[in-house]
């Protein structure tokens, strides 16, 4: 009888340990299966955005730019922004941004609809988005200057002679570059067109 009891210990030794390792591994598969789950719909959950790439607004500081040093002639680094939109028609309010304006250098010269003269255009754009709308900007410079050409061709002079035509303009001219951004950046970003000089003749 003590025979048999030695052989049995053994044996029911051997079967719990493989009703452990069998335990063990299916807790590790399991454990395994939940991480791997956790890490990609992390992962999904964290997938690239269209607006993670737009633009951001940057907000305004409370601190005052110092000056250009005088006969510096560098350009100012671009802006970086932190607060993220969904989409480039999102409602800014001027207060809480910082508002970066870029000039374009070249003046815009056409012939006036009903060609009777023609008319010179020097303009600014502005934005309260960061860097990226400038390098944007830049990076369209050629189908930005046709559109801006476009609009301007199409203009009545004796509407240009009023305050409120000179503001049509600038609205269409917006409306023209946002458009042109948006179908080639997929992001618009001005604000505004500001003239620098405008003559007509």
């Amino acid at each position: 009888m003590s025979k048999d009891k030695v052989e049995a210990e053994p044996k029911k030794k051997g079967k719990f340990k493989k009703l452990l390792m069998i335990g063990v591994a299916a807790v590790a598969l399991i454990g395994a299966g939940a991480g791997a789950g956790i890490y990609f719909g992390a992962l999904s959950a964290h997938e690239a955005k269209p607006e993670d790439h737009y633009p951001k607004l940057v907000e305004r500081s409370t601190e005052e730019e110092a000056p250009a040093a005088e006969g510096e002639d560098k350009e100012a680094p671009p802006k970086v922004g932190t607060v993220s939109v969904p989409n480039d028609k999102f409602k800014v309010d001027p207060r809480k941004y910082e508002i970066t304006y870029y000039p374009i250098t070249d003046a815009f010269t056409t012939n006036l609809a009903d060609g009777s003269g023609f008319l010179q255009v020097g303009i600014s754009l502005s934005t309260f988005y960061d860097g990226k709308v400038i390098n944007n900007i830049k990076r369209q410079a050629v189908p930005i200057r046709s559109v801006v050409l476009m609009v301007l061709a199409e203009q009545d002079p004796s509407l240009l002679a009023t305050s409120q035509g000179k503001q049509r303009l600038q609205r269409q001219l917006t409306a023209a570059i946002n458009d042109v951004l948006r179908d080639k950046e997929g992001f618009g970003g001005i604000d505004n067109v500001y003239f620098t000089s405008l003559v007509i003749q």
